[in-house]
């Protein structure tokens, strides 16, 4: 297979941009302290983030190959009417802006994880941290797999090859930089992903093979729900909009923020521009379902099934349009779209996943007293480890729509009541976490999932032989989980408190059990809380007319995470 030695050249340009954009950016972690960067500076950048840098690395996150690979590929498949992800992840943005981006702004917390390793315990918060792991692991697996798919078409280069070495080039400017190198290439990716998807549009549509898309447009590209579907349908809505939520690739952005407004409001813009960015690739999918390909070279190839794509081939909708349809120049700019929102995605998942594990896990669970430096080592050899297991899952995927929606499966069971219950309700303890934990995790994977070759413990209702579940199982299992969560800690608070048990028996330390210590740092992070919380008003200023103590502690970088660190020691 002959290679495209001007294709080569133009993505080998193109990522010594972004490769240069990522080192530029690097250095302002180290010249934001005037010396080597801590962990918290590299995980947040400094809490400097303004909203414009914020908006565009937030959107971009989103705008991922998954986002644009996978939304061309449900178009062809199964219509408009599924197209989901686009419009459930934007409303997930605005719900996440509104219900929790300021409160975990406030608290000044470093990672998603802080406030369950404060309330329930590090060892619990390790847990946590597994789903959040698979999450961030599938979701980077989706977009280098929407890469390879496209380089392998366009340029006849290798899939895994493409892949191997994208992977290597976001995870070294991660390396080097950071969430500011992050953040900054994010903005030089999301304009070209705009710029390269829109420019090949009117190329795609004149194209001689393609017939008009409005001509039957019901029928051939938006098609309907069918009514045995309705469960499923809702089910996918809500995992899409509330598992988009407990995301550290979202909460990182969110504490990054420069102030508190600016949290929100990155939220809210960026959940308003995931939709608009997703119309090249609804038109690019709605073209190929309009496009004779019996008419193009692609029929020499001898894939197609009576003149149209084989089922195989849909994940690979977009950059075939790309190749076939428009001129080899303009191909070029849509694979330098595709590139820029694979590596706009992946390296936030790569980052958010390995500061969870130093601080989370590494930290908190087993070196309580590991310097900055070694937290910052051990950031950087898990940065190079997700990379790894996002480009192994990556190169064996199949389907880059199902992966896309894998990462919000756990996320929604088993994270998302877990978050709600940390930031709402304040009576919550470990034992409900834990035991919302193991039984949201067996009904979930008693549903079955086909993906993973997971078999069927539990029938929902309406099932199915041939469709599987029916029935909304996986918003039933969040609910139990919920439920869960709030039935075993009040359980747990009623027996302790009330002299039932005896105060031993509370081995976790969270009800009666608490020594001395935690008590006494736990009134001393509530009374900073407050203090904080009066500190911060509009846009995040400092309230004046507090007392000099108080003004001492910095709104922008207050680390109410540092003492939940030491409450979390006593804990378990």
């Amino acid at each position: 297979m002959a290679i495209n030695i001007p294709g080569l050249v133009s993505i080998i340009i193109f990522y010594l941009l972004i490769l240069a954009v990522g080192i530029w950016a690097g250095r302002k972690t180290k010249n934001q302290t005037g010396k080597d960067a801590n962990s918290e500076n590299v995980m947040l950048a400094g809490r400097n983030i303004g909203l414009l840098v914020g908006v565009f690395t937030m959107t971009a996150t989103w705008v991922g190959g998954g986002f644009i690979n996978g939304t061309s590929e449900v178009i062809l498949g199964d219509g408009f009417v599924w197209c989901q992800a686009p419009f459930g992840y934007s409303a997930s943005l605005i719900f996440g802006g509104f219900f929790f981006a300021k409160k975990m702004r406030l608290q000044g917390y470093v990672t998603m994880l802080n406030p369950f390793s404060q309330k329930y315990g590090e060892r619990m918060g390790g847990l946590l941290y597994i789903p959040a792991l698979l999450g961030e692991v599938f979701w980077s697996a989706a977009i280098l797999s929407a890469l390879g798919a496209t380089l392998s078409v366009i340029l006849e280069l290798d899939t895994t090859i493409s892949i191997i070495i994208s992977s290597c080039i976001a995870v070294f400017y991660t390396l080097f930089g950071g969430l500011y190198s992050v953040a900054y290439t994010d903005v030089v990716q999301l304009i070209c992903i705009f710029v390269g998807l829109w420019v090949t549009i009117p190329f795609a549509f004149t194209a001689a093979p393609v017939s008009s898309i409005q001509t039957y447009a019901h029928e051939t590209w938006i098609k309907c729900v069918d009514g045995k579907y309705s469960g499923m349908y809702i089910d996918s809505y809500l995992l899409l909009i509330f598992g988009g939520i407990p995301w550290q690739v979202y909460f990182q952005r969110v504490l990054s923020a420069s102030t508190v407004r600016n949290a929100q409001l990155l939220s809210y813009i960026a959940g308003f521009a995931c939709p608009i960015m997703a119309i090249p690739s609804i038109l690019i999918g709605a073209i190929a379902t309009n496009t004779d390909w019996n008419m193009t070279e692609y029929r020499h190839l001898n894939r197609l099934v009576n003149g149209t794509l084989a089922k195989e081939d849909f994940k690979i909708v977009l950059p075939l349009v790309l190749q076939y349809l428009t001129h080899p120049a303009v191909a070029f700019f849509g694979l330098g779209a595709v590139s820029a929102a694979v590596m706009s995605s992946a390296d936030s998942s790569i980052l958010s996943a390995s500061s969870m594990f130093s601080r989370n896990v590494y930290k908190l669970a087993f070196r309580q007293k590991a310097s900055e430096n070694e937290v910052l080592w051990v950031m950087r050899v898990s940065i190079f480890g997700g990379g790894v297991l996002a480009t192994l899952m990556g190169i064996t995927v199949d389907s880059i729509y199902v992966l896309w929606f894998l990462c919000s499966d756990l996320v929604y069971v088993m994270l998302f009541p877990q978050l709600l219950c940390v930031i709402y309700v304040r009576w919550t303890n470990t034992y409900g976490s834990l035991a919302a934990y193991i039984v949201g995790l067996f009904f979930r994977l008693a549903g079955g999932e086909a993906a993973l070759k997971i078999p069927v413990l539990i029938k929902y209702p309406f099932y199915s032989e041939e469709d599987g579940q029916l029935f909304p199982f996986k918003t039933l299992c969040m609910l139990i989980s919920l439920s869960t969560i709030l039935l075993v800690s009040y359980l747990a608070k009623y027996v302790f408190e009330h002299g039932i048990l005896p105060p031993k028996a509370d081995i976790f330390m969270c009800v009666v059990n608490i020594p001395d210590e935690a008590i006494a740092l736990i009134n001393t992070e509530h009374h900073e809380s407050m203090a904080i919380t009066q500190m911060v008003e509009q846009n995040g200023k400092i309230n004046p007319a507090l007392n000099e103590d108080l003004l001492t502690i910095k709104a922008e970088d207050t680390t109410g995470s540092k003492v939940s660190e030491e409450i979390c020691t006593t804990h378990l």
